[in-house]
């Protein structure tokens, strides 16, 4: 299936056309962040470490994680946007973010709930009641995780607040005459979270919403909720030129049973009602594209769940899963909740069971599925006549063993179909966000409509070797 997107992170390509004239190419890719979103496996298991190697052996490409504010700063710390603030507890999520880049995968991190300290004394689902301590909270943990620290990894995608549009998250939804509350609650969350993530780390990428897929937008019954279609457009009617990168959304089907296909009622959101939302959040924001990603999605299985679907379901709505998000090029990134069942957490939707064992095909089935949308092997689009691109190219497990500046070495070689038209070596500096930036030569120019494949084996001055592949067609 064929998609044309742009990259959360771009590949940034700098394209010469002939010796003197500077050319600007048009950014594009068939790719996506793909992974799994699993606290309990990833950061408090005793075989953590091993369950994260795991994951990217299934071509898992990203890891999300939620930072519980509230459990960080159980007290209030002496200097809010310090990072190394001795009231912070990083430490589970330290180890996190580090196993990943070992294994060679970007995280991205998920802010959410108010100490109590923070709120008068309040649950976490009840707003701070100064907004400058969110603000300092995010920049902290941003700044902590901006590559300026030796030994805390980059991290590059950052998410406010969890599912804002339930009651369970964000409290009150409405107010006592049922006039709707949160989303322009919300939208002061949104902005006091960006505000310090940008502050701490510039280069952050950063997603709102993370709604989940349903709501009543009815003040009245047990868990007053809004619909993420709806929480959508009050949050921009709130903030109409609220600062954002991309849209979090939890697009589950109604019934877990129910396969991606499945349809409901908009401003409800489900996988297929995905390019409503686009539509509706272009129109709430008055942008010409707003990038998706979709941070939660899964099937439970039976066993044990009884509301779940048999193994060979599972690892069928998988693929599907995936293809339709494929489809759609909007969509920049696909989270899978969870990576393995565990006791402490009450959703069955694993490719793999509690003790350990694959749920059938549905590890491989993720794993074929993921393997064509990764995004570290980038696909762009460059201008004819294009001799000498500069190609930014993904080396985040480098960041693992190598401080920024560190010489990689590569050798690249430039294919017309199967025929090697151009080949060289080259050293290139490690830079802050664990990319660099490679020197190739398309012999002849690029043409117009033919493709052209771009393979770097690189190595840095431990021995680690890395692989990347990025194509080129030709405008």
């Amino acid at each position: 299936m064929r998609r044309i997107v742009r990259l959360v992170i771009a590949l940034s390509v700098v394209a010469l056309a002939g010796v003197a004239a500077m050319a600007t190419p048009s950014f594009a890719a068939q790719r996506m962040w793909v992974g799994f979103h699993d606290d309990p496996s990833f950061r408090w298991s005793a075989d953590r470490q091993a369950l994260v190697a795991r994951s990217a052996q299934t071509n898992a490409t990203i890891m999300r994680l939620l930072v519980q504010w509230n459990l960080v700063a159980k007290t209030r710390p002496t200097s809010g946007a310090d990072p190394f603030d001795p009231a912070y507890n990083f430490d589970d999520i330290d180890e996190a973010v580090r196993a990943a880049q070992e294994s060679d995968q970007e995280v991205i991190l998920t802010i959410s709930g108010t100490p109590s300290w923070a709120n008068g004394g309040k649950a976490p689902n009840v707003m701070p009641t100064r907004l400058a301590d969110f603000t300092d909270f995010a920049r902290a943990i941003a700044s902590r995780y901006s590559g300026r620290s030796t030994g805390y990894p980059f991290v590059r995608f950052w998410a406010i607040w969890n599912e804002p549009n339930l009651q369970q998250f964000l409290t009150p939804q409405f107010d006592a005459r049922g006039r709707s509350l949160a989303p322009a609650n919300y939208a002061k969350l949104a902005a006091a979270g960006y505000a310090g993530v940008k502050a701490g780390n510039p280069l952050a990428k950063i997603a709102i919403g993370e709604t989940s897929a349903r709501g009543s937008d009815k003040a009245t019954g047990l868990r007053p909720t809004h619909s993420p279609g709806k929480f959508a457009e009050l949050v921009a009617k709130a903030n109409p030129r609220l600062k954002f990168d991309a849209w979090g959304e939890h697009p589950y089907p109604p019934v877990p049973s129910l396969p991606p296909t499945a349809k409901v009622r908009y401003p409800n959101v489900s996988l297929s009602s995905l390019p409503q939302l686009e539509d509706s959040l272009k129109k709430f924001f008055k942008r010409k594209s707003v990038p998706i990603w979709v941070t939660e999605y899964g099937h439970q299985t039976k066993p044990p769940d009884t509301l779940g679907v048999s193994y060979a379901t599972q690892a069928k709505y998988i693929q599907q899963s995936m293809s339709i998000v494929a489809g759609y090029p909007f969509v920049e990134m696909f989270i899978w909740f969870v990576f393995q069942d565990d006791p402490g957490q009450p959703w069955e939707s694993g490719v793999y069971a509690q003790n350990g064992s694959p749920k059938g095909t549905s590890p491989g089935r993720f794993t074929a599925s993921a393997r064509p949308l990764d995004a570290r092997n980038g696909m762009i689009t460059l201008p004819k006549g294009t001799l000498t691109p500069l190609l930014n190219v993904y080396t985040r497990r480098y960041c693992a063993t190598d401080t920024t500046g560190t010489s990689i070495g590569m050798t690249w070689r430039v294919f017309q179909g199967s025929r090697l038209i151009s080949v060289g070596q080259q050293t290139a500096p490690l830079k802050l966000d664990c990319t660099i930036a490679a020197r190739v030569t398309v012999k002849g120019g690029v043409k117009k409509g033919v493709t052209y494949t771009v393979t770097f084996a690189l190595n840095d001055i431990s021995g680690v070797v890395l692989n990347r592949r990025i194509t080129v067609v030709g405008v």
